[in-house]
């Protein structure tokens, strides 16, 4: 098994009027080193910008950090333009892309946009095949001709640019299982952490469906959306009355991703701030200057690999 690298980001606003502070957040985020900006993908909401146009954008203006939308909102966003999209970013952008795969949600919402609407199982189907497809039409080869029940094309070019990773949402067991099957990563849903019933129940249904279909499943990182404060002092207790993480020192931090990585397999976190507030400098600083160097020292130091 290759080792893949443990991997620190965080989750920005995009509302129209907070456009100059993103762009300014993701910029120092890049010069200080974190791996990924994380935009969610709301295309029924007017007051923010897209999630795909702002990643461009955000690409253009750095050089090492990678972006994604946490995660697409499928429905509005056909499998073969999707393919077209970010495998045009990745070749724009020297691969700095990941594609965050949803099967969507706000059905109210997404009718709205003139989307037909899905029952449950059938939106999990186009999810698993919107994956197969836009990883069959990237990477080059012979023309492609798919015939699913959502989807099909007939003798479409693939791009020669190889397809990013893929890194799902899935929630229930019908998308945890198609998780398995075809996806990269999984971002547990509603922001739940390694030591969660969610994970504990949700993981090995990914595991279970990798190995019948013959992948390993370690090859399938999981990716926390992770909110919390960072505070000057200790906290008495990091985590709340239902176990949920709520943050503490950079102390804590450090020593509670460094367990989940070498104890529990976390290959990733994505900070977002508590309840829907946005990041502040200090608190985005500390996790890029203090937090993540002494997690990604502290695995080095244990497993002898860099992470």
């Amino acid at each position: 098994m290759s080792v893949q690298k443990t991997v620190f980001g965080f989750g920005a606003h995009t509302g129209l009027d907070e456009v100059p502070e993103l762009l300014r957040m993701v910029q120092r985020a890049d010069r200080d080193g974190l791996d990924l900006f994380s935009l969610s993908d709301h295309p029924y909401i007017g007051g923010r910008v897209d999630a795909y146009a702002a990643i461009g954008f955000l690409l253009g203006r750095t050089r090492q950090i990678s972006g994604f939308a946490n995660v697409t909102n499928l429905p509005t966003r056909p499998a073969p333009l999707l393919a077209r999209t970010v495998t045009s970013l990745s070749a724009l952008s020297g691969g700095r892309v990941v594609l965050g795969m949803g099967a969507g949600g706000l059905w109210d919402r997404i009718s709205d946009m003139g989307v037909p609407r899905l029952s449950p199982s059938a939106a999990v189907e186009a999810f698993e095949e919107a994956i197969t497809l836009v990883k069959l039409l990237s990477g080059g080869g012979p023309p492609v001709t798919y015939q699913g029940r959502h989807y099909q094309v007939n003798e479409a070019e693939p791009t020669p640019v190889a397809a990013p990773p893929v890194w799902t949402g899935s929630v229930g067991p019908a998308s945890l299982r198609a998780t398995g099957r075809v996806a990269d990563g999984w971002i547990p849903g509603h922001a739940a952490d390694w030591l969660s019933e969610r994970y504990r129940t949700s993981r090995p249904v990914i595991d279970e469906a990798a190995e019948a279909a013959g992948r390993d499943p370690r090859e399938i990182r999981t990716v926390f959306n992770l909110p919390g404060r960072i505070t000057d002092r200790p906290l008495p207790a990091a985590r709340d009355r239902d176990g949920r993480w709520i943050g503490g020192s950079v102390a804590q931090w450090v020593e509670e991703l460094t367990g989940a990585v070498l104890e529990h397999g976390a290959s990733g976190f994505v900070l977002f701030p508590p309840g829907h507030d946005a990041h502040d400098d200090d608190s985005l600083g500390r996790w890029a200057a203090e937090i993540v160097p002494a997690v990604r020292e502290a695995i080095t130091k244990e497993t002898g690999e860099e992470r």
